[in-house]
């Protein structure tokens, strides 16, 4: 009786250690984007670039499924989206002249590896207008695709 126990507790112990290895293996990477806007102060009908540095733990995404900048001025319910060009070395870019002046935020939309991210930055064209109040912009999200959601986890 003693063997079949110290048996059982061996066979158990080397099935633990394998469920932990295959575990290890399966960690998921994150999605970061390192996101940018050049120049953060700009002047009326002068280029901005817009620029997001998509990896996936340390490798480089170069063929990530929508790459997308959607920007407008504070206090406004006008929303922009436009599509990023891919320059396959996993850089994502837009240039656009503003000839408004404000502040303004945009949001890069990324989905890659089934992911979806999207960090925010601010940026000032011209004299600055009266900032968002606070929570604002998020709203703005609710007509998103759900079927999108549900598809891709979210990182905010």
């Amino acid at each position: 009786m003693r063997k079949w126990l110290i048996l059982t507790l061996a066979v158990l112990a080397l099935l633990g250690g394998c469920a932990t290895s295959e575990q290890k293996e399966e960690m998921p990477k994150m999605l970061n984007v390192d996101f940018t806007v050049q120049p953060e102060k700009a002047k009326l009908d002068e280029p901005v670039s817009f620029e997001a540095k998509v990896t996936y733990g340390d490798e480089k995404v170069t063929d990530a499924d929508e790459v997308t900048f959607e920007i407008w001025r504070s206090q406004s319910d006008k929303h922009e989206k436009l599509e990023a060009v891919n320059g396959d070395d996993g850089i994502y870019k837009l240039e656009k002249a503003f000839s408004e002046e404000g502040t303004y935020y945009v949001y890069a939309h990324v989905t890659a590896k089934r992911m979806h991210t999207m960090p925010k930055k601010e940026f000032i064209v011209g004299e600055p207008s009266a900032p968002e109040k606070k929570g604002s912009g998020q709203m703005d999200h609710s007509d998103h695709n759900e079927e999108e959601a549900k598809e891709s986890s979210h990182q905010h």
